[in-house]
């Protein structure tokens, strides 16, 4: 009889879960059908970068960390207290779980898709890898907490509000881990607050913007950058790729954070390459691999292993193409509609086609409407990895973001944009709120039919936050077509200003209390609000 150890186990774990790499030719066939032989682990799995939670929901979240060589994740999950005691009688809960193998193949990163907890209830968390020979390795602890359910305190102990923050636009224009100056030190000041979850709404990464040792400032001190191998030029391959969402691991303060704090990921175009859009050939010098298709589908595999993304409610895995948008319930509070603004955008044009173009995809749009139908949530808030009115130029004539720089009705790709606002009217939806970053600034925008060309939508706002840690830019233009009012805006002195003084770095930051009472915020990574509002729900 064969002996089936815990290493057979683990090969056929791999193995079934599609990581074997099968050789060409019908002999390669047959050696990569036996298994290759594993080497000792001499030492402990260690987690280099940290671990992370994400789409926390009022029953559910992913759980996410990477190993420092190949193993299964372990997840211990016990509800807790405030003070973090385990809490008892009909509330306890522990649960062991384990996640899909870790290999190469993963970039050593594996996730736990935890279902069935409890709502409003705030969970200590530790995570750590299994090697082949069952030995456990380094474990690292966090927390989280699920969305509060029916009723004030749901089934769980806490209280019927939730807070979070969002923002954009981390590692960008050569501007890195400064350790000199506390690391990327907004992400410390975002979890200052103590938010429930973070929006991080795009351009997670710069993978087309080399990161270099030191930059000469413009007042001429000195920056000087943490600087790995695959961060020194562009990135081409999908190990280059990978490389870039490792760095931004490196930073203290963003570990911390992740920790602690669920994140919902979005993409934009610095995941790939600036302004991308499918289809495109590169022009850019510094590319040996110029198809964007190419670089995109890299890409997205990198982002991918290395987000806490849940797996859908339909069965898919959050890896399908179509599939970066979706919901995320947070319950009788709060749906949040998470957008992907760059898998189905066409190209860059001036945008003024007559005829409808594609931001979103006719799938996604569909899915938008319907969802945001039918949503119970007093507080609809879309996560939007492009702005809607800010001009957003790609070069002398064509426009990366739909505002087309025509005041009058929507063409091109506002046409799709403006029969998502048509739908909402018609359906009488009401408390929606448009979330995103890219532009480098902050600011509040309202949109009004009364000021619009256009008219068959009703007034809703639009709240602008960014970058994290990355160069400052802006104000833009705005475009006219929504009937736009700029309520608020703050920028950098000057183009490309570095993330030092923190002053020019912004997040927003939403309180949701008893009473649905929507308290928006735009702060600096120094903490400092710069504008606030109370929005008051429409019953």
């Amino acid at each position: 009889m064969t002996e089936f150890t815990r290493r057979s186990m683990f090969t056929v774990a791999i193995a079934a879960a599609g990581l074997a790499v099968a050789a060409p030719g019908a002999a390669g066939a047959a050696q990569a059908a036996r298994p290759a032989a594993i080497p000792l682990v001499r030492n402990r799995l260690t987690l280099p970068s940290g671990i992370s939670t994400g789409d926390v929901t009022t029953d559910s979240g992913v759980l996410w960390s990477r190993g420092s060589g190949q193993g299964l994740l372990v997840a211990t999950l016990r509800a807790v207290d405030d003070g973090g005691s385990p809490l008892g009688g009909g509330r306890a809960f522990e649960r062991v779980l384990r996640g899909s193998p870790a290999s190469e193949a993963t970039d050593f990163t594996s996730r736990i898709n935890s279902r069935d907890l409890p709502s409003g209830t705030h969970f200590a968390l530790s995570l750590q890898f299994e090697d082949v020979d069952g030995n456990l390795g380094e474990a690292a602890q966090g927390s989280f907490s699920t969305a509060p359910g029916q009723g004030r305190h749901g089934s769980g102990s806490a209280p019927r509000r939730q807070s979070f923050v969002w923002t954009g636009d981390t590692a960008g224009q050569g501007w890195g881990i400064n350790e000199e100056i506390g690391g990327m030190r907004g992400y410390a000041a975002m979890h200052a607050t103590r938010p429930d979850f973070f929006i991080h709404s795009g351009d997670t990464i710069y993978a087309d913007g080399p990161i270099q040792a030191q930059v000469t400032e413009r007042d001429g001190k000195l920056w000087r950058n943490i600087v790995t191998e695959e961060v020194s030029k562009v990135a081409e391959t999908l190990k280059e790729y990978r490389g870039r969402h490792r760095y931004n691991h490196l930073d203290a303060n963003l570990r911390a954070m992740y920790a602690d704090v669920p994140v919902i990921a979005q993409w934009d175009d610095h995941e790939t390459h600036n302004n991308w859009y499918a289809g495109q050939i590169l022009t850019d010098a510094r590319y040996t691999e110029r198809r964007v298709d190419v670089l995109a589908a890299r890409a997205r595999q990198a982002w991918q292993e290395n987000q806490p993304i849940a797996q859908l409610t339909d069965g898919s895995t959050g890896f399908e193409p179509a599939r970066i948008y979706r919901k995320i319930s947070r319950g009788p509070q709060l749906d949040i509609f998470c957008l992907d603004m760059r898998t189905f955008k066409d190209p860059n044009t001036d945008g003024k086609e007559a005829q409808q173009t594609n931001i979103l995809g006719q799938e996604q749009v569909d899915w938008l409407i319907r969802e945001v139908r039918q949503s119970t949530a007093t507080w609809k808030v879309i996560a939007a990895d492009l702005p809607l009115g800010l001009i957003v130029s790609d070069g002398p004539v064509n426009q990366e973001s739909l505002a087309n720089r025509d005041n009058g009705a929507p063409l091109g790709k506002e046409l799709e944009i403006a029969g998502v606002l048509s739908a909402f009217k018609r359906h009488r939806v009401r408390n929606v709120v448009w979330l995103t970053a890219d532009v480098h600034y902050c600011a509040a925008h309202h949109y009004s039919p009364e000021r619009a060309v256009f008219q068959d939508f009703d007034p809703f706002w639009e709240f602008v936050a960014g970058p994290i840690n990355a160069g400052s830019f802006g104000p833009n233009q705005m475009d006219g077509t929504f009937g736009p009012s700029v309520e608020f805006y703050q920028a950098g002195s000057y183009a490309n200003e570095s993330p030092r003084s923190g002053e020019n770095q912004y997040f927003g930051h939403v309180d949701l209390g008893e009473e649905d009472v929507f308290s928006v915020s735009l702060r600096n990574a120094n903490g400092a609000v710069v504008w606030s509002k109370e929005l008051h729900p429409e019953r």
